[in-house]
């Protein structure tokens, strides 16, 4: 499988029983992940935002698959969801404890917040700070879901401590934003009009192969995952961008 520099394109976990799409009606479960990473070189990682990972799995992941393919593990939601940003150095290493042994295979860390949780300034500086002096290195995503995180404000404050911005599709459900504040592009599409399950036209993955093109010749680093699984669209989809891209 031929790999474009600096792109990675997948799904939003694999564990999905996709028997038509992607899996042979006979694979084991235990088996997905292979079978999974001889198509695609990147996934979300999404169970690790209501468990923490154990480092047991995490060597099974990486024996399992390429070297080439990495993760993008979701933070745990004791961090964005119950703790909102603060008192949070305890989950945080405890988190990383597991996934810095993914050393190179380690994609950007997906912080998704809730809709409900709006931007604080004081709140947001002392927690991008945070994951900054402990983690100077490791790529972060942002993945808001209220408009108080798209000002200019917010987006400042996010380039001073290069904290990347999700730019997501998520239908009429989530308001979303196309700026990137890194050198790095993450683009998280949850479904064209229903959350988990719609496919996107084909006119809609030409304008995101036109984007992730431009981010490519602008020499970033560009992650593209697709969340519309519940029909098993995220790899029908990702096939297509993929195709689109090479073609452009």
């Amino acid at each position: 499988m031929e790999q474009i520099p600096n792109l990675y394109i997948g799904t939003s976990g694999w564990s999905y029983r996709w028997p038509e799409v992607l899996y042979p009606p006979e694979l084991k479960s235990a088996d997905r992940l292979a079978f999974y990473a001889n198509e695609f070189n990147a996934t979300e990682i999404n169970n690790s935002f209501y468990h923490f990972t154990m480092p047991k799995t995490i060597e099974k992941w990486l024996s399992t698959t390429p070297s080439y393919f990495k993760f993008a593990p979701k933070l745990h939601q004791e961090i964005t969801h119950n703790r909102k940003f603060e008192d949070i150095e305890a989950p945080l290493d405890k988190f990383m404890a597991s996934y810095s042994l993914m050393g190179e295979r380690l994609g950007p860390v997906l912080v998704q917040i809730a809709g409900s949780f709006r931007f604080n300034r004081p709140v947001a500086e002392d927690f991008y700070r945070t994951l900054r002096a402990k983690y100077p290195k490791q790529t972060f995503a942002l993945e808001a879901r209220h408009t108080s995180w798209f000002t200019d404000e917010s987006l400042d404050l996010l380039r001073d401590y290069e904290i990347t911005t999700v730019m997501a599709s998520a239908g009429k459900r989530f308001p979303g934003i196309e700026v990137t504040t890194t050198n790095t592009a993450y683009l998280r599409l949850h479904g064209d009009e229903r959350m988990y399950s719609s496919a996107y036209s084909d006119e809609k993955l030409e304008r995101y192969a036109y984007m992730v093109k431009d981010w490519l010749e602008d020499d970033m680093e560009v992650w593209v995952f697709f969340n519309n699984t519940i029909l098993g669209n995220a790899v029908l989809d990702a096939r297509k961008l993929k195709d689109l891209i090479r073609n452009l």
